[in-house]
Order: C-alpha cells, then sequence, then structure tokens
C-alpha cells in the first residue's frame, strides 16, 4: 500500500514566496485546489515524450471546470530557449490569459525552468505549478523558484526568480524512467549529501542497486530528504544573496561540461564530474579532507555515474567557468567542502590551481 504523500514547505518572506511541495503518489488530483478557485484559465506546457500525460492533466482539469490548453516543447535542453519562449507568449496571448490565469509545466527540468521563466515573464508574473516527472526533476529544479534559458554564452544566463504556487512529485512518473535517468537524477541528492544531510550518503552507501530502483523506499526517502535540503535552504535564502550558493556545490564545471557538449550530456552526469573536481579542489587547497574527497569518487563510481572528463577540454572548460553566475568581475568562486555538512566560497586567487585539480579527474 503507498505511503501516505508528504508535504514540505517553502517558506518564504512573503505569501507569494510560500508554497507546498508534495511528494508521494496519485498527486495529479491535487492540481485544482493548488491552482485556486481564481483560476479559470489554465496553459499545460509539456515536452513531445510527455503528450499522452499532458492529456491526461488537461483532461483532469477540464473535469473540474477550467479552460485547458497544451503547449508542446522540444524535450530536455533543446526546450530552452527564447523561440521557445515566444512560442508559449504567442499561446497566452492568443488565448487571452490574464493575471489570474495559471501555467502548469509537466516535464523534467528542463520544462520546470522553461515554463517557470514564461510565467515570471506574461504580464510580469503569473501563478505556476509544477508537475516533475524526472527525479532530477524532482529533487532540484522544479523546486526553489529558479527560472531560466539558454543562450549560445552558457546556460541559465537569462533568467528571473519566481516561486511556484506548489510542486507535486508524482512517484508514479518514475516507473516509467529508463535506469539511466534515475542514476543521473541521483547526482543532484549526492550533492545535497555532502553540502547538507550525511544520511542521504549513507542511503546510497548502503545499498546502491536499491537506490536506483523506482519503487523502492530507500529512493523515496532520499528523494525526501533530497527535497527537505533545497526547502531549507531556499526559504532562508530565495534569490541567491547567500547560502544558496552552497546549491551548487559542484555546478561551476558541470555547466561548463554542457557548454562544450552542446547539452548533450545528462545534467546529472555533467555534475557528478563537477563534483569530484570541486572535491579534489578542496583537497588541493587545504581544505577538503582526503577521507571526503575520496568518498565522493566512491559514492558516484557506485551509481555508475563519471567521475572524470577529457584533459583535452580545459581551455574550453576554463572559458565557460568565467561566464558563471557565481563569477565576480574577473575572480572565480566555487563551492568547496570544509567537511560533510560544511560548504563554503573559495575565491580563486590563481587559474593554476584549478588547473592542477582538473589534472586529478582528467583522461
Amino acid at each position: 500500500m503507498p505511503l501516505a504523500p508528504t508535504t514540505l514547505q517553502v517558506t518564504g518572506t512573503t505569501p507569494a514566496e510560500s508554497y507546498p511541495v508534495m511528494v508521494g503518489n496519485g498527486l495529479l488530483g491535487e492540481l485544482p485546489e493548488l491552482l485556486g478557485p481564481a483560476v479559470k484559465k489554465v496553459l499545460v506546457i509539456h515536452p513531445r515524450a510527455l503528450r499522452a500525460t499532458s492529456d491526461v492533466v488537461r483532461d483532469d482539469l477540464e473535469k473540474a471546470g477550467l479552460t485547458s490548453l497544451t503547449a508542446e516543447i522540444p524535450d530536455a535542453e533543446e526546450g530552452k530557449h527564447i523561440q521557445v519562449a515566444s512560442f508559449c507568449w504567442e499561446v497566452l496571448g492568443k488565448n487571452d490569459f490574464t493575471r489570474s490565469d495559471a501555467i502548469v509545466a509537466v516535464g523534467g527540468g528542463a520544462v520546470t525552468d522553461l515554463a517557470g521563466f514564461v510565467a515570471a515573464t506574461w504580464l510580469r508574473g503569473v501563478k505556476v505549478i509544477h508537475v516533475p516527472t524526472s527525479l532530477l526533476g524532482m529533487v532540484d529544479a522544479a523546486v526553489g523558484g529558479k527560472t531560466g534559458i539558454n543562450t549560445a554564452e552558457g546556460k541559465n544566463l537569462v533568467g528571473s526568480f519566481h516561486p511556484p504556487a506548489g510542486v507535486l512529485a508524482d512517484l508514479d512518473a518514475l516507473a516509467t524512467l529508463p535506469k539511466h535517468e534515475l542514476v543521473t537524477g541521483l547526482a543532484e541528492a549526492v550533492k545535497c549529501g555532502f553540502i547538507a544531510d550525511e544520511r542521504i550518503l549513507e542511503l546510497i552507501e548502503e545499498d546502491p542497486e536499491d537506490a536506483i530502483r523506482a519503487d523502492s523506499d530507500r529512493l523515496r526517502e532520499i528523494i525526501e530528504r533530497t527535497i527537505a535540503v533545497k526547502v531549507e535552504v531556499v526559504s532562508r535564502d530565495l534569490k541567491e544573496a547567500g547560502d544558496r550558493e552552497f546549491l551548487n556545490y559542484g555546478h561551476t564545471l558541470a555547466h561548463a561540461i554542457e557548454l562544450s557538449e552542446r547539452y548533450n550530456i545528462r545534467h546529472g552526469a555533467a555534475v557528478s564530474i563537477g563534483l569530484c573536481f570541486a572535491a579534489e579542489l578542496g583537497r588541493s587547497v587545504g581544505h577538503t579532507p582526503d577521507a571526503v574527497t575520496e568518498r565522493h569518487f566512491s559514492i558516484l563510481k557506485s551509481l555508475g555515474l563519471p567521475t572524470s572528463y577529457r584533459n583535452d577540454k580545459w581551455m574550453a572548460l576554463l572559458d565557460g567557468m568565467k561566464r558563471d553566475k557565481k563569477t565576480r568581475g574577473d575572480q572565480l568562486r566555487f563551492v568547496v567542502l570544509d567537511a560533510i555538512g560544511k560548504p563554503r566560497i573559495y575565491e580563486v586567487p590563481d587559474n593554476s590551481l584549478l588547473f592542477a585539480a582538473y589534472q586529478e579527474i582528467g583522461e
């Protein structure tokens, strides 16, 4: 018998910044209540691969008395472009969507990023609810109110903070995910384990195979704990003015790898490599203990995630990292660990330190 849903509450400084994140099975029926009585029209944004799921959502909303339309966008990172956002704005405009109407995002992290950006910019902000269907979307992209699209210069360089009205992490969606999607999604969970909750790491170490089984209680606990980490951090720092930067652990190199690969690498795989790089950087400058660094490699390898990248890509990656959102002027800044659960920002005084750390993961 499925467990009862778990609700985690993001607490912002205003009611508009506060919202529930529900984790459980069979949650789509919660959508009308989350939308609220004022909403009359809903645009369901979804990727091609989830057309059938979006049709179910649309039909359920129609049965609840709401006018519901769908907008199909390209899969994965191909959907995170200004041309796609423009298409969604066109649909909203032609159907007379007002500030009292809403958007529902059904899909992975790329879809929630794009749909959140469309919601943030249409009439300077309309309600959005995220229904993440990937593990990565559930534990990371759908929670926190970050929205964004990609440009030729880098990932998520254009975006805004626009908290959703709610997040429905329906675990039933995981049953249809390919194994590699579950595996790559766990990279973000590993990140949260290192920066805040060591129990996440222990759950994976105890049984890596069970951790990537879609219907396991272990995976559900990992998901709930990872979301709890993000909820706590976001509640303290919605707009990344302080501690929220720690959630970018491993992401500086990861985003540069994604750009170098033209987004033909899974985000979680890039994050896995980025975590190992950040651990090696932390070790080389005297912050991260040897045992903590080695634990990065052992846990990620146990899941089948990559821990190294091509030596011949270094200059392209350095250029990509210079465009990272944490960079201040010419000063590259990285999240490193003093210990598990003790992240810090490290301002790199010399790029030769980065190169030396990269040699430890280069292949």
